[in-house]
């Protein structure tokens, strides 16, 4: 099911919290919504479920204008961070819940609805759980039995708000790989909302960074982390360092020293430039490299992260130095980014 937000703006009394916005979700695409809290993710989600309706604009399900229809009429699948299972339900009326009340023609038989739901509990791993009750299940247990209920519908669109927020971090990374494998074996049409970058980048086909009721940058996830299209997108995707440069002919001055950096077609003037800590080399001279004095430095896994005082102790960036580097506290180091980009102030 392809799903096109139009120019949608939405409003709490009076108080904007979307400002005209627009996406194109591909069917059977696996979407991810990024961005800090307060940016307007969970917002745009609800409001393509029918949770919320859109103060302008519109929402369409193909060639179908939703915006005005319930969650029901949509028919989308819906799973909440904090499972929204019921307490007084086994695990197998749990799934089957959205079946049975169903009205009239369009509910299955008694029968139907538990062979689906007991097929889905296998599909998701939960076999032999059914008579369980949430409260005698794992966290990543009762998010797949979440999953397994919005799945029961037959949804045309599937939608996941921070799905595994409520999960410690080695459950969680073990569900996205799952969550990657079940859209790939059922093909829906998925949109998920996340605040954790490596989490978007992972499962995504495309990501949505948004950032104060606007979308920023959409992309594969390769180019929104290797081509950021503002300083916004940048800062939040990946870990980054930035410094503020003149740029005069279209090469890059710090601190009135140039840096031997090309300014990627941007205009002579002050502008922004940010780099990965990563993406830097070490060099042996100063004199058109980045130079600054170690502060400080910690071990994260096979390198070490390095801050460095640069431009007289004005400004402060952080690097990636391998981890038998024998740079130590007030020790010198200068280095060039290997890949850079470059922002109008």
């Amino acid at each position: 099911m392809e799903v096109k937000v139009k120019n949608v703006r939405k409003e709490f009394e009076q108080f904007p919290v979307l400002y005209d916005v627009s996406l194109d979700i591909r069917s059977g695409e696996l979407i991810a919504l990024l961005g800090p809290s307060g940016s307007g993710k969970t917002t745009l989600l609800r409001l393509i479920a029918g949770l919320d309706f859109p103060t302008e604009g519109a929402i369409y399900f193909g060639d179908e204008d939703a915006s005005l229809k319930s969650v029901q009429e949509r028919n989308v699948g819906f799973v909440f961070q904090h499972y929204a299972l019921f307490r007084h339900m086994s695990v197998l009326d749990n799934v089957g819940f959205g079946l049975k009340v169903r009205k009239g023609s369009e509910r299955p038989s008694k029968t139907e609805i538990e062979k689906r739901a007991r097929d889905l509990l296998e599909f998701v791993q939960l076999r032999g759980l059914e008579k369980r009750y949430p409260n005698q299940l794992s966290g990543g247990q009762r998010q797949r039995v979440a999953l397994a209920r919005a799945l029961a519908i037959e949804p045309r669109v599937l939608l996941l708000d921070e799905p595994f927020g409520a999960l410690d971090a080695q459950v969680r990374k073990e569900l996205r790989r799952w969550l990657r494998d079940v859209h790939d074996s059922t093909g829906h049409t998925t949109v998920f909302v996340t605040h954790d970058q490596e989490e978007a980048l992972e499962l995504a086909d495309r990501v949505v960074v948004m950032s104060q009721g606007r979308i920023e940058q959409i992309g594969k996830p390769d180019e929104v982390y290797d081509t950021p299209n503002s300083p916004t997108v940048f800062s939040f995707i990946g870990e980054s360092s930035k410094l503020p440069v003149t740029i005069e002919r279209g090469q890059l001055y710090f601190a009135d020293r140039p840096l031997g950096l090309d300014s990627h077609g941007v205009a002579d003037g002050e502008g922004q430039l940010f780099f990965r800590p990563h993406d830097v080399e070490i060099v042996s001279g100063e004199e058109t490299a980045i130079a600054g004095t170690v502060t400080s430095s910690r071990r994260t896994a096979g390198t070490r992260q390095v801050e460095l005082e640069v431009g007289g102790a004005k400004e402060r960036v952080e690097i990636e130095i391998p981890a038998d580097h024998p740079a130590t506290a007030k020790s010198r180091i200068a280095f060039k980014p290997r890949r850079w980009s470059v922002f109008a102030a």
